[in-house]
């Protein structure tokens, strides 16, 4: 192999933020963030969205979208809320689209 090409493999914990499960790995993932493991060391974390201990492939457990609050609510946790949009947006899309985006923005 040649030298000095490939990223550091380090040791990191993998964090479930669905259920909040800790794995810990090695990656070449790196994170400013750091959280301490069951042996007193401490390790940057890399968070996860779905993992083994959250997938219903692994689980046996079917999670409808229903259940974790529904598409646009994710959407608004992930990515803000629609109150976080420029002021203008929804008039300028009144004066664009007639009747229809006016009833649209009212909504």
């Amino acid at each position: 192999m040649k030298a000095d090409i490939h990223p550091e493999y380090q040791t990191v914990i993998f964090l479930d933020t669905s259920c909040d499960h800790k794995t810990l790995s090695r990656s070449t993932l790196t994170s400013e963030e750091t959280m301490e493991w069951e042996d007193g060391n401490s390790y940057p974390v890399i968070r996860v969205e779905i993992s083994a201990a959250s997938h219903p492939f692994y689980t046996g457990k079917k999670q409808l979208i229903m259940d974790r609050g529904g598409r646009i609510e994710q959407f608004n946790r992930r990515y803000g809320t629609a109150s976080e949009a420029p002021a203008g947006a929804g008039e300028e899309a009144a004066a664009e689209g007639g009747e229809e985006a006016t009833e649209a923005a009212q909504a």
